[in-house]
Parts: C-alpha cells; sequence; structure tokens
C-alpha cells in the first residue's frame, strides 16, 4: 500500500509542475488550511526549493554551483520573478524611466537594479536577499 503523501510533498510536487516562477500561498489553499500552507512553504525554503521574496511571494529556487547559495531559478533572475509577483498580485506596472531610456536607445548606460513605476498604492518590498525591487511613483 502506497504512504500517503505529506502536504509539504504535494506542494513541492505542484510546484515543479507549474508554470511561471512565483508563487502565493493562495494558489495552495486547496490543498490543505492556511497556517498548514504557510508552515509547508517555509519548509520548502529551509530545504532550498523556494525562495521568499516577500509578504506571501515565494518563488522557485537553484543552489548555485559557484557560491553554494539559493537564488532565484528565473530566466532573467530577479527582475523578472518580482515582475512576475507584481502581475500575480494585480499590480498594474510599467519599466522604469531607467530601462525605458535605455530600450527607446535615449541612454547607453545598462540599468542594473529593476526598477518599475507602479500605477497605484503597493506597499510591499520584494526582495532576493541581495537585490531590492526599485518603485518608482
Amino acid at each position: 500500500m502506497a504512504k500517503p503523501r505529506t502536504l509539504k510533498q504535494k506542494i513541492s510536487y505542484r510546484v515543479a509542475h507549474k508554470r511561471g516562477d512565483v508563487f502565493l500561498p493562495k494558489e495552495f489553499r486547496d490543498l490543505g488550511g492556511e497556517d498548514q500552507v504557510q508552515r509547508a512553504l517555509r519548509g520548502l525554503v529551509v530545504d532550498g526549493q523556494l525562495m521568499r521574496l516577500g509578504y506571501g511571494v515565494y518563488a522557485r529556487a537553484v543552489r548555485s554551483r559557484l557560491t553554494g547559495r539559493v537564488m532565484v531559478d528565473s530566466a532573467n533572475g530577479f527582475s523578472s520573478a518580482a515582475r512576475q509577483a507584481l502581475t500575480k498580485l494585480g499590480v498594474p506596472w510599467e519599466p522604469g524611466s531607467i530601462e525605458r531610456a535605455y530600450n527607446e536607445g535615449r541612454s547607453t548606460q545598462i540599468p542594473v537594479t529593476p526598477t518599475v513605476k507602479v500605477k497605484g498604492r503597493f506597499q510591499r518590498r520584494l526582495s532576493d536577499g541581495r537585490t531590492e525591487l526599485r518603485i518608482e511613483r
């Protein structure tokens, strides 16, 4: 007889098979209670499968072969994951002024810090531990 899977294993399976790199706890609400889901997500963060970007925002993670640190597993790194998080949270945004100037050819400086212009209210901080998303108003 097969051993029943734990909530942590169920969430891990869903994360592995879902599209996108960012996850909100409400996506796992059907698997268990709110406290249980939060506990399982914290366990996955400790295991290095997920990374907490901010309040109620988690991203797929991978260990760096060079440093051994956990980092965001996204095509364009933290910048892409933060933008996905804003979209999932329903926050209207557009690229920041520095990035827009670079894309339009008005500047040759490559933007290093991920910056977005938010239309409306948004007070959360999104960070991967080293880089923080800058918000323009």
